[in-house]
């Protein structure tokens, strides 16, 4: 792991426990080993971290999702990929879950929309495939479908009271019962 991802799983490991606001780049400086001006070598600002925190697990995610596609035979392959990529993903991710729910408004302007446009294509990503398994599924009915599952998915922060290892196989059984999808 670079510095640099260092420093960002340690913000937001720190925003999500205290909040965006609720951190300093003292502390976080403090919290990375260094003195807070040091992080001024590495990030513009701590709107930067943030940003690039957000955007950075945005095009993963759909990065990966894309991937995970691909590799797959065919539609219902391709969901469960997807399901289990994103189960990990938030088991694995909690502070990023619980800093972009709670820390959205504090997320520079241009850096919100990149953000928004990176989740509006891994929400067309799923439901591309939701339409395939699902004959007739209406485009806005498969999208709202991936949505309600991203929240069940992401709920994990919050739900996870199972070791992460049952966890995330109850996460894939509740989420590819939520899209109708049988393997």
């Amino acid at each position: 792991m670079t510095r640099r991802a260092q420093i960002l799983a340690t913000a937001a490991e720190l925003f999500a426990a205290r909040g965006f606001h609720g951190v300093s780049v003292a502390d976080l400086g403090a919290a990375c080993g260094i003195s807070g001006p040091a992080l001024y070598k590495h990030f513009p600002s701590k709107d930067a971290m943030l940003a690039e925190m957000l955007v950075s697990i945005s095009e993963e995610l759909l990065a990966v999702g894309r991937q995970r596609v691909a590799a797959a035979d065919g539609p219902v392959a391709a969901l469960a990929a997807l399901v289990d990529w994103h189960a990990s993903f938030a088991l694995g991710q909690r502070a990023l879950i619980v800093v972009q729910d709670r820390d959205w408004e504090s997320l520079p302007a241009t850096a919100r929309e990149r953000v928004r446009a990176l989740q509006r294509e891994y929400v067309d990503l799923w439901a591309e495939q939701l339409r395939l398994v699902h004959d007739g599924l209406a485009a806005d009915t498969a999208r709202a479908r991936a949505h309600a599952t991203f929240g069940l998915l992401n709920s994990t922060p919050h739900s996870g009271l199972l070791p992460d290892g049952p966890m995330h196989q109850l996460l894939v059984e509740m989420a590819l019962g939520a899209l109708g999808v049988r393997r």
